[in-house]
This record gives C-alpha cells, structure tokens and sequence, in this order.
C-alpha cells in the first residue's frame, strides 16, 4: 500500500503549491460575484494578514534582514516557500544599501489555474503579500515592484531600498 513516504518531496511541493493556487482562483471564482466591488479589497486584506507568516519563518529559519541585500535575500527565499519549487529568482545589489529581486518564473503564472485575464488578480495578491512580508521583515526599508510578469513584463522586479526618512536621516546626521 502506496504511503507518503513513497512520494518524492519534489512532488509533494508541486501538489501543495498547484493545490494552493486552484485555491485562490476558485475564491475569486466563487466570491467574487457575491462580493463584487469589495472582493480586492477584502482578498489583499488576507494577503497581507498572510505576510505576518512570512516573519515567522525567518525568525525561526533566523534569516537576517538588516541590510537591502540580506532583506532580499530573506524575502526572496520565504517567498520560495510559498510559491513552491517552480519560482525562480535571483537578487541583484544596487548602490550602496539598495538591492532588487529579479523573478523569471512564477508557478502563479503556470498552469491553468490563471488565465492572462486574471493577471491584475495575480498582481493584486502578489503585490500585497511582498510588500506586506518586507514590512514584516524588516519596516526600515520600502519595496516596489517595477515590473511585474502577471502585468505582460518579462520578467517580475522588486526595488528594496532605505525608507526615504532613513536615508534623510542618515544625510542630517554627517557633519
């Protein structure tokens, strides 16, 4: 008799990440009509209530988040373990504290689960809980995303950098 143990971690991962993103497509299909005009509203709301997790983990993963570079690094990994084995990313430093995190694929873009019609819902639950996650992760700093695939870019690019009252106090404070 087939056990759990007999099925590879690679699979498991793909199943829980496909499982969880038919999840949300099948919310937006069934609520969404019943909700209407407040459906986004209330769906980034659990987005981000979602991204409290991601402080969770890198707390108990002790994943530093002190610098934009580390920070990425954090974010970059905690999103993996939402997103499953199929997200791919890499980070890049930019000037001195700022860094960007460049994804290539996105299981949320795979599959049937997403049509390129949904892709402002995609955006909408991704932006909430990356921008939520690092506030979580470390607030000193602000993220943005300058592209996004879900959107018809190439690629997805989230900017990391010193909040703009960090980077004026650190300007006030050289003599």
């Amino acid at each position: 008799m087939p056990d759990l143990r007999s099925v590879p971690d690679e699979t498991k991962w793909q199943i829980a990440t496909q499982y969880a993103l038919h999840l949300t497509a099948m919310y937006e299909r069934v609520f969404r009509p019943v909700v209407q005009d407040r459906y986004d509203e209330l769906e980034q709301e659990v987005w981000m209530h979602m991204a409290r997790f991601s402080l969770e983990i890198a707390q108990s993963l002790r994943l530093p988040t002190g610098t934009a570079r580390d920070l990425a690094e954090s974010l970059r990994l905690v999103r993996t373990l939402f997103s499953g084995p199929d997200y791919k990313g890499e980070l890049i430093e930019v000037g001195k504290d700022g860094a960007v995190i460049i994804i290539r694929r996105c299981p949320a873009l795979a599959g049937d689960c997403c049509s390129p019609a949904s892709g402002d819902g995609t955006f909408r639950r991704c932006m909430a809980f990356t921008l939520a996650s690092q506030k979580h992760l470390n607030p000193g700093y602000s993220s943005r995303f300058v592209r996004a695939m879900c959107m018809g870019d190439r690629q997805c690019e989230i900017k990391l950098e010193p909040e703009k009252e960090q980077k004026q106090k650190a300007v006030t404070k050289i003599p």
